[in-house]
């Protein structure tokens, strides 16, 4: 997996381009915890599930289907007084599906279980070069220099320039408006 910074970032920065200056801090906030969620499920080894189960990780809950359901559920029920909750829905979705993405583009674990529970095979894409994040605390501040610096490649260097971008384009189309 990334590190919940890596997912955190990627998901701020799908909310930041949709939404440019009208982006609130709850909707920031949502879609930040909608990128790092699906790492809950790492609990499940607590219960004796195993990595591969459809429960286990990188299982359901990285799950295209998990994802859309997370969305729909928040963007109904926190966003309910909102205007526009299909663009919050969509933004929720994207940051959601962003966490599978990064994942399948690490160097470690059992691949991605994106169409659970229809079926259990995991995918991997061709291009993975961002550091995998261990499972703990611990072993993650071990391992904090190499996956830090891989993340700021691969995560943070792209985001920049899609967050640059946008920020241009919002300006522009403000000094249109």
């Amino acid at each position: 997996m990334a590190s919940a910074f890596g997912h955190s970032l990627a998901a701020y920065t799908i909310a930041k381009t949709a939404k440019g200056p009208r982006l609130t801090g709850k909707l920031a906030f949502w879609s930040a915890l909608s990128g790092v969620l699906p790492d809950a499920d790492v609990i499940s080894f607590r219960f004796g599930i195993p990595y591969g189960d459809p429960l286990g990780h990188r299982g359901l809950t990285h799950s295209l289907l998990f994802g859309a359901l997370w969305s729909l559920l928040v963007a109904r029920l926190v966003f309910r007084r909102e205007e526009r909750r299909g663009t919050t829905f969509f933004v929720l979705l994207l940051a959601s599906y962003s966490h599978g993405l990064l994942d399948a583009m690490t160097t470690g674990g059992q691949g991605v279980g994106f169409f659970i529970p229809f079926s259990n095979e995991r995918y991997f894409f061709p291009f993975r070069p961002i550091e995998v994040s261990p499972i703990g605390v611990t072993r993650f501040f071990d391992q904090a220099r190499a996956i830090l610096a891989s993340e700021c490649v691969w995560i943070g260097v792209p985001c920049l320039i899609v967050l640059f971008a946008a920020r241009i384009f919002w300006r522009r189309r403000t000094a249109r408006d």
